[in-house]
């Protein structure tokens, strides 16, 4: 079945859905900005597809490989890949990796990592967001801890199925438990928003625009 809120969050921008949650009273949603995109004008939304994992460097190569493999495979369609691997020493995705997500729809991915391959990914043009980039991969180094639980990147916690939008600004996390009201609320402000820029754009003073939408 076709996830109802992704295109609809797709359309909106993280400027408008931060101020319909900082007005709803939440707190601790807007992600790092170190994180950035490899396709900054592009958007990515969709639900998370939570990873969390560990160093381990006494791990021998063939089991980070068959563990990493192994996570490929559960990732679902339809989600972004969102990766907590508290390292900051190797890269957590790369070609291979990218191409088998892209062909299971996989909609993009988040690491609070590095990546590498990156001529690769911008080839396949596979959204990837990370803290930049290294050659060294996870062989020998690096093992998955569990899937599909809380992970925190920054002071936000991504619990799974929480929903992400990114674009040029950065990112931001959408409680699921909360997404149609949040994604309503700002499809509402959107339409606002261009009221006021209609008026501003016609010479209407920019505090009465103001007084006169409840929004600048």
């Amino acid at each position: 079945m076709t996830d109802p809120i992704t295109p609809r969050l797709a359309a909106c921008y993280t400027g408008v859905v931060h101020d319909v949650m900082r007005a709803m009273g939440l707190r601790d949603f807007t992600l790092p900005p170190e994180l950035s995109s490899n396709f900054p004008d592009r958007v990515l939304a969709g639900p998370a597809f939570t990873i969390d994992g560990k160093v381990d460097p006494g791990a021998e190569a063939h089991e980070t490989l068959l563990a990493w493999t192994g996570l490929l495979s559960k990732a679902k369609p339809g989600h972004i890949w969102v990766s907590q691997p508290n390292d900051r020493v190797v890269a957590h995705m790369g070609e291979l990796s990218a191409e088998t997500l892209k062909n299971k729809g996989v909609l993009g991915c988040v690491a609070d990592g590095f990546v590498r391959d990156t001529n690769f990914l911008l080839a396949m043009e596979f959204n990837t967001w990370s803290r930049g980039h290294t050659p060294r991969d996870i062989v020998g180094h690096w093992l998955p801890r569990a899937i599909e639980i809380d992970i925190k990147i920054g002071d936000v916690v991504i619990a799974p199925g929480d929903y992400l939008l990114g674009d040029r600004d950065g990112m931001v996390r959408v409680p699921a438990g909360r997404a149609e009201e949040i994604v309503t609320a700002a499809e509402t402000a959107i339409a606002t928003e261009n009221k006021v820029r209609t008026a501003i754009l016609a010479g209407v003073d920019p505090q009465e625009a103001y007084k006169r939408f409840g929004k600048f």
